[in-house]
């Protein structure tokens, strides 16, 4: 099989900040080889997302023990990953445990660019306590990923209750007319809480971008 050229964008990460990150759904395991093969050559390091296990699988050995691997999130890292350095400043939030593939992509994309991450698991609104108990400990943070499926109240209700910056991450999760995420999505977009972002659904990669751009506007120097 013929492998397409390669054209990574090199420069992207002096320009905005966020180097070019593998969305590796669509992509077969030769083109997946040579992207790896091509970022070798630059010493470059890479983040992989929608790496399914199949995909995986369907690599060389020598490119899969290349490759730190997260099964949950789906996403791969090619190169070093640099140490988290003082206290998160960014928390992430889920509804629930069926949330947790997303989530766990904006942690790990986090990760990825050096940035630590607080996590509040399952406290979705149907269990309103689970919220509340930890109310004091979410405030802290000046950056929030929400994910949430379903109505996805948990957004608006995190964003009524907080100062800081907060991210809507609709999940794929519910049943019947939750559409695949789409009725998550339209209820964060409709949300009566003010200043919220909202990201596609499932997309805990672009939640970690929308993060990371967020603390350098506060941090400059970053």
């Amino acid at each position: 099989m013929n492998v397409p050229e390669v054209r990574p964008d090199t420069g992207r990460g002096e320009r905005v900040g966020l180097d070019e990150a593998v969305f590796c759904d669509g992509k077969n395991a030769s083109q997946i080889e040579a992207i790896l093969a091509e970022a070798g050559k630059r010493s470059a390091r890479l983040l992989l997302t929608r790496l399914s296990a199949e995909k995986l699988d369907a690599l060389s050995a020598g490119a899969r023990a290349m490759l730190n691997y997260d099964a949950l999130s789906r996403s791969a890292f090619f190169g070093a990953v640099p140490a988290s350095e003082g206290d998160p400043r960014v928390a992430i939030l889920s509804a629930g445990t069926s949330d947790l593939p997303a989530a766990r992509e904006a942690q790990r994309t986090l990760a990825w660019y050096g940035q630590g991450a607080a996590e509040f698991h399952d406290i979705g609104v149907a269990g309103l306590w689970r919220l509340t108990e930890r109310l004091d400990e979410i405030r802290r943070y000046p950056v929030l990923i929400v994910a949430a499926g379903m109505d996805a109240a948990l957004l608006s209700v995190v964003g009524g209750l907080v100062r800081g910056c907060v991210i809507g991450l609709p999940t794929s999760v519910g049943y019947g007319v939750a559409a695949g995420g789409r009725t998550a999505l339209d209820a964060m977009l409709a949300s009566c809480a003010p200043g919220l972002a909202v990201v596609n659904i499932d997309n805990g990669y672009g939640a970690a971008c929308i993060a990371l751009r967020m603390l350098r506007a506060f941090s400059p120097q970053d």
